[in-house]
């Protein structure tokens, strides 16, 4: 079922877990903490947990495991003991808006002059995920500078996530994002193919980006990149429009995309960072949702 009417369906009851929340694919749900920003790391992992959620994806930040505080290394302590209780698995994303740079959101990036300060944090994000024990940890490329030129950016791009990836310990999703200078899966082909196609290097798709940008279907997308999947984010989108919704909001046909995951074992997380004023109510409704479009 998809589409606006599926939003009302009700689903088991908040707090289930196993098979029934799986759905019948088998896959495992996730929810992530960028769509909690309001919220306390620890309650945020309780109210996931709590409607049966089987993961998290947390997104790094001064409000959630801050890898640059004092008390950082008690804080990934915490957030593990936190993990470990609740029984959620754990993916590491790195893109927080201001963390780096209070002026300038997402800002320095790989093709920034101050690139290295992007390459150290992306660095301390595979550390952290590490300690946790996360299926993965998640970044992408960033916007071109529109001063430096498409041979420099895509040089200074290679050269930084081969630097990150000698470091990595767990395995790394490179994500595609509109307007990004990896803005799509062919540019994300180009990457993997300059860099050697490296044992780490895998991708994370998220599947409203299908949508807004990619001139497959949706489940022909999935299905085209599934052998290198290591993280999904799933929201809904139109066409054209690269907005994160809540599903039933935007044009994609869930079950078939569903279908397309079949055969995936990573975290399928619910990708909704402009939604924490309501994070409770959209995560409520977003688990539902996926447990019918997964029967």
């Amino acid at each position: 079922m998809s589409g606006p009417e599926a939003e009302g369906t009700s689903g088991p009851e908040a707090g289930t877990s196993g098979p029934e929340a799986e759905g019948a694919r088998g896959l495992r749900f996730g929810y992530g903490t960028n769509g909690f920003a309001n919220h306390r790391l620890a309650d945020a992992l309780k109210v996931i947990a709590g409607l049966g959620y089987e993961g998290v994806a947390l997104t790094l930040d001064h409000d959630h495991v801050d890898p640059y505080a004092e008390d950082a290394a008690r804080q990934v302590a915490r957030a593990a003991d936190l993990l470990r209780d609740l029984n959620l698995a754990v993916v590491v994303e790195t893109g927080a808006r201001y963390l780096l740079d209070p002026w300038h959101k997402h800002a320095p990036t790989f093709l920034h002059d101050e690139r290295a300060t992007r390459i150290d944090f992306l660095k301390r994000a595979g550390d952290i995920a590490a300690d946790l024990g996360a299926e993965a940890v998640s970044f992408w490329a960033g916007v071109r500078p529109p001063e430096l030129d498409d041979d420099t950016a895509w040089k200074r791009l290679v050269d930084g996530v081969a630097e990150v990836l000698g470091h990595a310990t767990v395995p790394v999703g490179f994500e595609p994002e509109p307007g990004m200078l990896v803005n799509d899966i062919a540019d994300w082909r180009r990457l993997n193919e300059d860099l050697g196609d490296p044992e780490l290097f895998g991708m994370t798709l998220d599947i409203g980006h299908c949508r807004a940008v990619e001139p497959l279907s949706v489940p022909d997308c999935v299905a085209g990149v599934r052998e290198h999947l290591v993280n999904v984010q799933i929201d809904d989108m139109r066409r054209g429009v690269h907005e994160h919704l809540e599903f039933g909001a935007g044009e994609i046909d869930f079950p078939p995309v569903l279908d397309a995951l079949a055969g995936y074992t990573g975290l399928v997380a619910v990708e909704l960072p402009r939604h924490s004023h309501a994070a409770p109510d959209v995560a409520r409704r977003s688990i539902e949702f996926l447990r019918e479009a997964a029967r």
